[in-house]
């Protein structure tokens, strides 16, 4: 073997291993344990985050803005929204339903909204995962972060999480779930009666 075509394997075996060890050094953080989402692990089942953060104007899918509006777009996992009097337009990146058959599409509107919500999983949830537990208080630990906002959909909000990782992926059982700061802003924007459109 010659002497260049030796450094050439060298220097191959260096950045494969560097990159080895750099891989190795990263795996403890995808694969963290004690989520506070009462939900499947995520670092196996998606590899990345994707989010698509274009305006939107409301007029497509809305034929009014009374008491404002909602657009969540499972698709590009992103949530918009408008004010009735069309001062205030936000984009807030989202999580969505982890499968289709979790997915609801359609119109519904806010009917409740709690600041420090508690959870109970569905029936259907304890089936898939009987070792969650049947109550979580409001707190740290709790799935539906600092804030909700319930749908007329049961069973169906858009809320808080303090697991950010969450956040432009597939990772919940149903719900529509936004960074904390992010529900607390949208939760002071919308009211009772404000539409939403999932699409």
């Amino acid at each position: 073997m010659s002497v260049k075509s030796n450094n050439r394997l060298s220097r191959r075996l260096f950045l494969g291993t560097s990159a080895a060890a750099l891989g190795a050094l990263a795996t403890p953080a995808l694969a963290q344990s004690g989520s506070t989402e009462m939900e499947s692990n995520i670092s196996g089942s998606v590899t990345r985050n994707i989010s698509s953060f274009r305006s939107l104007q409301w007029q497509p899918y809305f034929t009014n803005l009374k008491k404002g509006a909602i657009l969540v777009d499972t698709t590009s996992r992103a949530l918009h929204f408008w004010s009735e009097d069309q001062s205030i337009y936000k984009l807030y990146p989202t999580s969505v339903p982890m499968t289709e058959d979790l997915t609801r599409r359609g119109r519904t509107s806010i009917i409740k909204k709690v600041v420090g919500p508690d959870w109970r999983p569905t029936a259907s949830m304890l089936k898939r995962n009987p070792e969650w537990p049947h109550y979580i208080p409001p707190g740290p630990q709790n799935p539906l972060g600092t804030h909700a906002m319930y749908l007329s959909w049961q069973y169906y909000r858009i809320h808080g999480t303090h697991d950010t990782r969450k956040i432009g992926r597939r990772s919940s059982n149903g719900c529509i779930g936004l960074y904390n700061e992010d529900i607390a802003e949208l939760f002071g924007l919308c009211q009772v009666g404000t539409q939403v459109l999932l699409i």
